[in-house]
C-alpha cells in the first residue's frame, strides 16, 4: 500500500507539473506553426496594409508564416474580442489603432477589459492629422481659421468618418481648446468627406492626414496645421500647430502591436525582438512612407511604452467622449 501510495502521488505530481513543462517546452520551440494577425477593419485599409507589410518581414524573421485576417465590426471591437479570447500562446495577435484599442472603450459597453485583457508587443508607427480647409473658406492660417470660427460660432461643418471617431474628438478636442463651436457632418469614410471638402460643400476637417496629403499637393484643399510636434515629410511647408499659434495640441492615429494576455514572457520577447527587426527594415520603412505612416522611434517600440501611451490616451479621450455623451453606432 505504502508502494502504491507513493508511486500515485510521484504521478500526480508529475501530472500538475505537465502544464508548465508543456508551456516551457512551447516557448522553447516558438514559433512552430503560422501565426495569425488579427486586423479589426477591412481589407484594403490603412491598418490591413500597414499589418500586410510588417507580416511578410516578421515571416522572415520568426520561420513560419504571418496570416493576416481581417474581422470587422463594432468600430474594431469584434476583432479585438476575438484575440482577448485566443489561447495565450502567441499565435493569434491583435494589430490595431487609437480607435481599435483606446476610443472604442469609451464608446461601447465592452465585455472585456480593453486595458488589461490584451498585453502590448510593440508601438508599430503613427500618421498625424491634417487640419485642412475648403479653398473658398479665404483663410490663410490656422489663427485666421480660429478667428473666423469665433465671429460665425456654430455657423462652420466639419466632415467626419462616424461618431466618435479620430477626426470627431480632435474636433471636440480643437472646439474646446479654441473656445469656438461648428457642426459635424458624419460620412461613410473619409474619402467622401474630402470631396465635398473640395467642391466647398463643407468647410473643414481634422483628419489621418493620408486622406488629403495627394490634394492639398494638387492645391484643391488648403491645409493649415499639421497637429504634431514635427511638420509632416510629404508637405514640408505646412507649419506644426506650435508654429501656427496653438502649442501642445496634438492630434495622430497610432498604430500598435498587442497579444492576449497570459502569452509567455519569452514569447512577447521573441515577438517583440521580430518586431524591432522588421520595423527597423529600409524597405518596410519605405512601403509605410508611401502610406503616409512613420515608423515609431525606437524608444517607443518596446511593450512598455505601448502600455503607457495606451493608458495615457485613455485618460485624455475618455473623458471627451463622456462629456460630448457619444455612444458607439
Amino acid at each position: 500500500m505504502k508502494f502504491r501510495r507513493r508511486k500515485f502521488l510521484q504521478l500526480a505530481g508529475g501530472a500538475l507539473a505537465l502544464p508548465a513543462l508543456s508551456r516551457v517546452a512551447a516557448a522553447d520551440t516558438y514559433p512552430s506553426r503560422p501565426i495569425t494577425v488579427v486586423v479589426p477593419f477591412a481589407a484594403g485599409g490603412a491598418t490591413d496594409v500597414m499589418a500586410r507589410v510588417l507580416a511578410d518581414r516578421l515571416g522572415r524573421s520568426l520561420g513560419q508564416s504571418v496570416i493576416v485576417e481581417d474581422v470587422t465590426g463594432a468600430a474594431g471591437g469584434i476583432g479585438v474580442a476575438r484575440v482577448v479570447r485566443a489561447t495565450p500562446d502567441g499565435y493569434t495577435l491583435s494589430v490595431g489603432t487609437l480607435t481599435t484599442h483606446v476610443l472604442i472603450g469609451g464608446l461601447y459597453d465592452l465585455q472585456f477589459d480593453l486595458l488589461n485583457d490584451l498585453v502590448p508587443i510593440a508601438k508599430l508607427g503613427y500618421e498625424p492629422l491634417l487640419i485642412c480647409v475648403r479653398n473658398s473658406l479665404g483663410v490663410k492660417n490656422l489663427q485666421e481659421l480660429i478667428v473666423w470660427l469665433k465671429a460665425n460660432p456654430g455657423k462652420a461643418s466639419a466632415g467626419i468618418p462616424g461618431v466618435g471617431s479620430t477626426g470627431n474628438l480632435a474636433g471636440l478636442a480643437f472646439q474646446k481648446r479654441t473656445q469656438t463651436s461648428y457642426q459635424f457632418i458624419p460620412y461613410r469614410g473619409d474619402a467622401p468627406a474630402v470631396q465635398d471638402l473640395i467642391a466647398g460643400q463643407i468647410d473643414l476637417m481634422i483628419e489621418p492626414s493620408s486622406n488629403s496629403v495627394a490634394q492639398v499637393q494638387a492645391g484643391t484643399i488648403t491645409a493649415l496645421a499639421v497637429p504634431s510636434k514635427t511638420r509632416h515629410p510629404n508637405l514640408p511647408d505646412v507649419p506644426t500647430t506650435d508654429e501656427a499659434g496653438l502649442p501642445g495640441f496634438y492630434a495622430s492615429i497610432w498604430f500598435g502591436f498587442w497579444a492576449p494576455k497570459d502569452t509567455p514572457k519569452d514569447i512577447l520577447a521573441r515577438l517583440n525582438a521580430a518586431t524591432v527587426e522588421a520595423l527597423a527594415d529600409p524597405d518596410v520603412k519605405a512601403r509605410l512612407g508611401k502610406l503616409g505612416q512613420q515608423v515609431a522611434a525606437r524608444d517607443d517600440q518596446t511593450p512598455e511604452a505601448l502600455g503607457a501611451l495606451q493608458r495615457a490616451e485613455a485618460d485624455k479621450w475618455w473623458p471627451i467622449i463622456k462629456a460630448a455623451n457619444l455612444k458607439g453606432e
